[in-house]
């Protein structure tokens, strides 16, 4: 068997909907071995979402789920409650990556924040790749691409000038995943030269509006 780029490298995904696994499956896709964190209760977003398979509601049978985690493995496991963090961290233990896009501070509220992380293995990388970042104002403002999108400016430059302005839908969930790629790689790069993690802190809503630059 052909030996992929990103043979040996371990993730583990606590992401949802796009702008996470877009991140995350083309890592699994080049080889990485990528775990999903989920819970049976609060299933994640397209789990839920649908349209499903055969017409009846199930969490293995969504059309929209399965072509963004079609190389992932994934794990059910109860937040929470003090034995499902501490499961997490175990996988977390065995990891060279955590991906999440809560949003900002959540993670660090469950006890998953990159400080605790670093104590489980100190060359850890994370990636947070929230709507505002991790600081500032907006930092815990929770919402989804089609609300980042309009947040953003891109609705407001569609549509025809006598009309309101033309729903894009998620349009920034397609941006910012390929900048969290980007620095995940420069990461490995450097954890393989240095021997050191890193802490990648990326706005979902910084990565789009560069793309308004000439107008704004």
């Amino acid at each position: 068997m052909t030996k992929k780029v990103l043979d040996g490298v371990k993730v583990v995904d606590f992401s949802q909907f796009i702008a996470g696994p877009l991140v995350t499956k083309p890592l699994a896709d080049f080889g990485a071995t990528v775990i999903r964190i989920e819970g049976r209760t609060r299933l994640g977003g397209y789990r839920a979402l649908g349209p499903f398979k055969g017409g009846s509601p199930s969490a293995e049978r969504s059309v929209t789920f399965t072509p963004f985690h079609s190389s992932e493995l994934s794990v059910a496991i109860n937040l929470a409650k003090p034995q499902g963090i501490e499961l997490a961290k175990r996988i977390i233990s065995w990891s060279d990556i955590v991906v999440e896009n809560f949003a900002g501070g959540v993670m660090k509220r469950l006890g998953l924040g990159y400080d605790e992380l670093k104590k489980l293995k100190p060359d850890i990388i994370m990636l947070s790749s929230c709507m505002m970042g991790q600081t500032g104002p907006y930092s815990t403002h929770p919402g989804t691409g089609n609300q980042l999108t309009a947040l953003s400016g891109f609705n407001y430059i569609t549509g025809w000038a006598d009309r309101p302005p033309a729903a894009v839908d998620a349009y920034t969930d397609f941006i910012a995943p390929l900048y969290s790629l980007v620095t995940i790689l420069a990461a490995l790069d450097y954890k393989r030269r240095e021997g050191k993690g890193q802490y990648i802190d990326i706005s979902q809503y910084e990565a789009g509006i560069q793309f308004m630059a000439p107008l704004v």
